[in-house]
């Protein structure tokens, strides 16, 4: 990856919806040669894929809620079907295998709409090999990737 790869990321993970033709305006290359790059680096794996970023109200006005996870024990097994259920929760946006006292951090965002009570009652202690769920609310965020 050369200097214009990483001028072609840092661009598209600004604005991944500019053309072929403004990306190159911005990194200094033709709009056929910026194409071939973008498409490059996304064979390579570097670029995931797409999406639209979606304003709170669009997410129905979530809180975000941190839940410290720990496992009944930490064989193999429990692991990969505590892992395994994770994406069939749609109110878990994010993920960590922690070092510590918990075995997994879990960012949970709970539409205005629902409440933290059914959330933790039927989604989060319903996983697979749940012991114990710590929950911490945020009060602000001070800065997002989002």
């Amino acid at each position: 990856m050369d200097p214009i790869d990483r001028k072609i990321l840092a661009q598209l993970s600004r604005d991944s919806a500019m053309t072929s033709e403004q990306l190159g305006a911005l990194v200094g290359l033709s709009p056929s040669a910026t194409h071939r790059r973008t498409r490059a680096l996304q064979d390579a794996g570097l670029i995931l894929g797409y999406g639209a970023r979606l304003s709170r109200e669009a997410k129905g006005n979530p809180s975000t809620v941190f839940v410290s996870v720990t496992l009944v024990d930490q064989r193999q097994a429990t692991m990969m079907a505590f892992e395994a259920a994770l994406p069939r929760t749609t109110e878990v946006v994010e993920a960590h295998l922690m070092s510590g006292v918990s075995d997994y951090l879990l960012k949970v965002l709970v539409r205005e709409d629902d409440s933290y009570e059914r959330v933790h009652r039927e989604i989060l202690s319903a996983l697979p090999g749940v012991h114990r769920l710590v929950t911490q609310f945020t009060i602000r965020t001070l800065a997002s990737g989002d």
